[in-house]
């Protein structure tokens, strides 16, 4: 019988091989890639063509003057949507208007969640 840590490390990596099996299918977009802590969550916008990472930040980074996010997300879910909105607005300034949205190996739930629907309210497309 297998573990369930080892249960759900497999998952992951089945997961993460989808998502990144589907990326080389679509082209080459530039990708919206995602990390989750237990803290804090990291969202960055890379062009793989250059090898260059065009937008980067964090939820810890992002200003206290932005637009509320929707009366209805929890404090986590807040910030993780309006790190979307703030990733959105300066990916544009950069000239970046369609992603892949590279959510690795974490389920499309909660903060990954919110992060993509602000990053979609801030003009994202994917």
């Amino acid at each position: 019988m297998m573990s369930k840590v080892i249960f759900y490390k497999n998952t992951a990596d089945r997961r993460k091989t989808r998502v990144r099996a589907k990326l080389a299918r679509i082209g080459m977009r530039p990708r919206l890639t995602v990390f989750r802590s237990n803290a804090h969550i990291f969202a960055q916008i890379v062009d793989d063509k250059k090898a260059v990472t065009l937008v980067a930040l964090v939820d810890s980074k992002i200003g206290k003057d932005l637009e509320p996010a929707p009366k209805e997300l929890s404090k986590g879910l807040k910030t993780a949507y309006l790190l979307g909105e703030a990733l959105a607005k300066a990916g544009i300034k950069k000239g970046v208007k369609e992603v892949f949205f590279d959510r690795g190996e974490y389920l499309y739930h909660g903060r990954i969640k919110a992060l993509a629907d602000g990053a979609r309210a801030g003009g994202l497309v994917f």
